[in-house]
């Protein structure tokens, strides 16, 4: 091994995949054992200070949901509980890739993080204005997210890094197809649809379950923006976004949202032909229709923007009795990463600030730490069990058991079918965005250097739709290489 350069881990130890999480069988949640994971996400999590690694640049804004259709017979979640029930909440919107100056209307996925304070404890549903991403594991994330940051010699942004990660994982190739076309610049915050992306799992009072996805559509209607109006506005206003949404309910114009969701039966899973955990693709509305659940408004601006909107912490780690998790390995990597980097960047005692603390009282024997600035527990007892009244585990309340089968071993999904609804989603398009997504993508290419970087995403393309791969070589004078046709 001393005679090529092999990669390892931080004390040496040379990394045997670096391509897929070590999980509990094909399907099954990853497994902490999984020290290289572990380590390349809390690296990840501490390389910036202080603002956020990702989704540096945003906006929020309070309101209240409120509950419009009867779905306890899928969840026993309490804020869900009886229609016409209304819970306090906490909406973050923002940019992915740019830093905290960065300008708002660029073509980025846009974050939708909402934080329910429901009786029951705060309900996180952290998502993007898109149904899918870009990756399906977590151990490619921090190695995705440096493709899109700087180059760290130039300190400029870099389409080979970007063009030549995206070639060389073609899972990411639908949400590229979604992100060139017209909703990957949207209008305003308020013209955007929200997704919590992942599978989510709902549990009823019987224990029955069901796997569920959130979709948050814009009861404004979805606008969006062409690229050279983005480009203008980020040149004479970089804080489009953000003025708009203050502005809009500064007026008493306030955006709302419905709340949809797919459900899918659990035994389903099993033979569905596609793999419902896998966040690269969607589940086909035809199969699983939406069901409406509720209305999101938003009415109240912050008052201080550091206090509420920067020090807001989210992570889809944060569920409430009758919501837990599927074994979406995207998902899995960040129940852990997004805590920590808020304890890293906020402090370990994030969630008692005002913005992320919960109607009920938190009860625990967690203790000291920078920044404690409550009576820290006073004189009461620190450790459990104990003898002296302290607060005691409630198992009525542990998440239904998920059957687990196969070996732990780093392997990838079991399909890989990459291209077919990256091909569906462009023969949904009409010619006129269809033409645009061409521009965007050939506009974002050109750059790319090296021609065989650009001759392996042009594969991609061709593979989800001929006319798709054929249309983006002529428009950089290239032609589809002979092998893929």
């Amino acid at each position: 091994m001393a005679d090529k350069k092999y990669l390892t881990t931080s004390t040496g130890a040379p990394v045997a995949n670096n391509q897929n999480s070590v999980t509990a069988g094909t399907q099954g949640p990853t497994l902490i054992q999984d020290v290289h994971l572990l380590e390349k996400l809390a690296h990840f999590n501490r390389e910036r200070v202080p603002e956020r690694v990702v989704h540096a640049k945003g906006a929020g804004a309070h309101g209240y949901f409120e509950v419009t259709n009867d779905l306890t017979k899928y969840t026993k979640a309490d804020f869900l509980s009886e229609v016409g029930k209304k819970t306090d909440m906490f909406i973050r919107f923002s940019t992915v890739a740019g830093e905290l100056g960065s300008a708002d209307t660029v073509r980025d996925p846009r974050g939708f993080a909402v934080k329910f304070y429901t009786e029951e404890g705060n309900y996180d549903i952290v998502g993007n204005n898109t149904p899918i991403f870009f990756i399906r594991d977590a151990i490619k994330f921090p190695d995705f997210i440096h493709t899109q940051k700087r180059n760290p010699q130039t300190h400029l942004k870099d389409p080979n890094a970007v063009w030549d990660f995206w070639s060389l994982s073609p899972e990411s190739l639908h949400q590229v197809t979604y992100l060139m076309g017209d909703r990957g610049l949207p209008a305003t915050y308020r013209h955007m649809n929200g997704y919590g992306s992942h599978t989510f799992r709902w549990t009823n009072a019987e224990g029955e379950s069901v796997w569920v996805k959130y979709h948050f559509k814009t009861d404004q209607g979805v606008k969006n923006l062409a690229q050279e109006v983005g480009n203008k506005l980020a040149g004479e206003n970089p804080d489009y976004h953000t003025e708009d949404l203050f502005n809009a309910i500064d007026k008493g114009e306030f955006p709302s949202w419905t709340l949809h969701v797919q459900i899918m039966p659990e035994e389903d899973a099993k033979t569905y032909n596609i793999n419902p955990f896998d966040v690269t693709k969607v589940w086909p509305h035809k199969d699983y229709p939406l069901i409406e659940v509720g209305r999101m408004v938003l009415n109240r601006n912050p008052q201080n923007y550091f206090a509420e909107v920067e020090q807001a912490t989210f992570s889809p780690g944060n569920v409430v009795p009758g919501i837990g998790f599927s074994p979406d390995k995207m998902l899995q990597g960040r129940l852990f990463a997004y805590a920590d980097a808020h304890r890293y960047r906020v402090g370990a005692n994030h969630n008692a600030l005002p913005i992320n603390r919960s109607k009920n009282e938190a009860n625990n024997y967690q203790r000291d730490g920078q920044m404690r600035f409550d009576s820290n527990g006073g004189g009461s007892v620190n450790y459990e069990p104990n003898s002296y009244g302290g607060p005691k585990q409630t198992p009525e309340n542990a998440q239904a058991p998920l059957a687990v089968h196969g070996f732990a071993d780093a392997v990838p999904y079991d399909d890989e079918d990459y291209y077919s609804q990256a091909g569906d989603l462009f023969r949904l398009m009409s010619e006129e965005e269809r033409s645009r997504v061409i521009s965007n993508i050939v506009g974002a290419m050109e750059p790319v250097e090296k021609e065989e970087i650009k001759l392996r995403q042009i594969e991609h393309f061709y593979k989800a739709d001929p006319e798709y791969g054929t249309r983006i070589a002529e428009g950089l004078g290239l032609s589809v290489p002979a092998e893929v046709k």
